[in-house]
């Protein structure tokens, strides 16, 4: 009876570790039903009822893994359906955009040649 009792004692601690190391390894936003901190109180102070607990409500469901944010924001538009985006449905129009895009450019560099020639002036005017 000693042996099951002391078998019984290693499974509970043997679950209460593994449940407390996936719940560490757990991102915050896949947590289900209390927040992670109450997961650690309720495995940590009724070691088999919590670890179960945690097992069937609080882990992730395995494939129910939501993006990051990062993930939602790179893939919730893709970049031909992106707000603000204009597209060129004539030839025209799309002669129109890289025009507008050359002559930009262009002010551009212009601006940046002048920035350039004015820093060298005080530079040398300077010294």
């Amino acid at each position: 009876m000693i042996r099951f009792e002391g078998g019984f004692f290693l499974l509970v601690l043997a679950l209460d570790v593994f449940c407390v190391i996936d719940l560490i390894q757990t991102r915050d936003d896949e947590v289900r039903n209390l927040p992670k901190i109450a997961w650690l109180i309720l495995i940590l102070l009724f070691p088999p009822i919590g670890s179960i607990a945690w097992l069937a409500a609080g882990r992730p469901q395995p494939g129910a893994r939501r993006p990051s944010a990062y993930e939602r924001s790179a893939t919730s538009f893709p970049e031909y359906d992106r707000p603000g985006r204009a597209a060129g449905v004539t030839p025209e129009s799309d002669e129109e955009f890289l025009r507008k895009i050359r002559e930009r450019a262009d002010e551009q560099r212009r601006k940046a040649a002048e920035d350039k020639k004015r820093r060298e002036a005080e530079e040398n005017g300077g010294a």
